[in-house]
């Protein structure tokens, strides 16, 4: 089995390289687990415009893959931008977004699941998350750590104490009884055990539950619906491969 991480953000070789060995360290074996970054793109991704900034070069890159032979694609922001668009320009391969998959690992997991996030409302971006992964009446809420994503790995411990704080926020004023990690930066800074121990609460890292449910679903077979997620019209002869010459010019 290979999966492909898709990195849709500016990110330096040696944190992919760092993702990329924590990957395969959560991966079964057999799974081969790879990190691909655009070549361009946001520095980071806090805000639903830095989000449709990503999807372009995320789009082409997870086309890309699938010619290589990749099995799954996950698309690595807790955001999922163009999952559903990247869905729709993919044949075979299963392509997966830690938004909505963690989303749905917290829903099985309690009633009330809340959202740790960087600095910014996301509030309203998450519930649109929620309900495209359609668990809305489970999401009690998101909460801000009141910290810039490209700051998180400055100071491990100062990022921790801002997530605890946020943690128990999440616990007092929301009722949470299951907590989500809503940043692919935190997720890697691999804090679960940590606040799982301080709460007493579920932690869901979307990074190594996505991996996994990703795992899962292409050993029995099953990939996203090309009936839900059928290709652009212009693109619909299968024995043609994707030419995003297709879809997208520029006027002279």
């Amino acid at each position: 089995m290979k999966i492909v991480y898709l990195v849709p953000g500016l990110m330096p070789d040696e944190e992919c390289r760092r993702r990329e060995g924590m990957l395969r360290a959560w991966a079964a074996p057999g799974t081969q687990v790879d990190v691909a970054a655009v070549d361009e793109g946001p520095f980071s991704i806090e805000s639903q415009y830095e989000e449709y900034l990503a999807v372009p070069a995320t789009a082409r890159l997870a086309v890309r893959k699938e010619r290589e032979g990749y099995d799954a694609a996950i698309v690595g922001c807790a955001g999922d931008p163009g999952l559903e668009a990247i869905r729709e320009l993919t044949r075979n391969m299963a392509v997966f977004g830690p938004g909505a998959t963690s989303f749905l690992a917290a829903a099985m997991l309690g009633n009330r699941f809340a959202v740790l996030t960087p600095e910014g409302e996301m509030t309203q971006s998450n519930q649109l998350l929620a309900i495209r992964a359609g668990v809305r009446d489970k999401l009690a809420g998101s909460v801000s750590m009141g910290l810039p994503v490209l700051s998180m790995m400055d100071d491990r411990d100062a990022t921790l104490k801002r997530m605890l704080e946020a943690s128990r926020r999440a616990v007092a004023e929301m009722g949470a009884d299951t907590l989500v990690i809503g940043c692919m930066t935190l997720a890697f800074l691999d804090f679960s055990g940590e606040l799982e121990q301080a709460t007493g609460l579920p932690v869901v890292n979307p990074a190594s539950s996505t991996l996994k449910i990703t795992e899962a679903m292409v050993a029995c077979g099953l990939a996203p619906s090309k009936a839900a997620f059928p290709l652009p019209p212009k693109m619909a002869d299968p024995q043609k491969p994707v030419d995003f010459t297709q879809l997208y010019g520029r006027r002279e």
